[in-house]
């Protein structure tokens, strides 16, 4: 297992533990490149990984495999309906929900594994 410092990852309560397998598709999600920039034919864009929130808790993070990938604009820094972080239910309108997201990064993860 790889550790994530706190400062790094921003987590307040340890040292995160990331096991191979997650490690592994953290970097096929980060070789997809943002899914965003990718469906508005935009080309690659290195991603941030976005752990999606439906379906957690308050404060929790999601299981490491319901991810996608956003560029920086798509994920924090592209203001109100650009990024999610600043907007997130007219990023939704705009460019589809978290799950409708998610579901495109699986379709595209298991043809480019085949």
């Amino acid at each position: 297992m790889v550790s994530r410092t706190n400062r790094n990852m921003g987590f307040t309560n340890g040292v995160e533990l990331v096991t191979k397998e997650e490690r592994k598709y953290y970097d096929k999600l980060s070789q997809l490149g943002c899914i965003v920039c990718r469906n508005l034919g935009y080309g690659y864009s290195q991603p941030h990984i976005h752990h999606i929130r439906h379906g957690a808790g308050m404060g929790q993070k999601s299981h490491w495999s319901d991810a996608i990938p956003l560029c920086p604009n798509h994920h924090q820094h592209g203001g109100y309906g650009i990024a999610l972080h600043a907007g997130m239910k007219e990023f939704e309108k705009r460019y589809g929900t978290e799950e409708e997201l998610r579901n495109k990064v699986k379709i595209l993860m298991e043809v480019i594994n085949a």
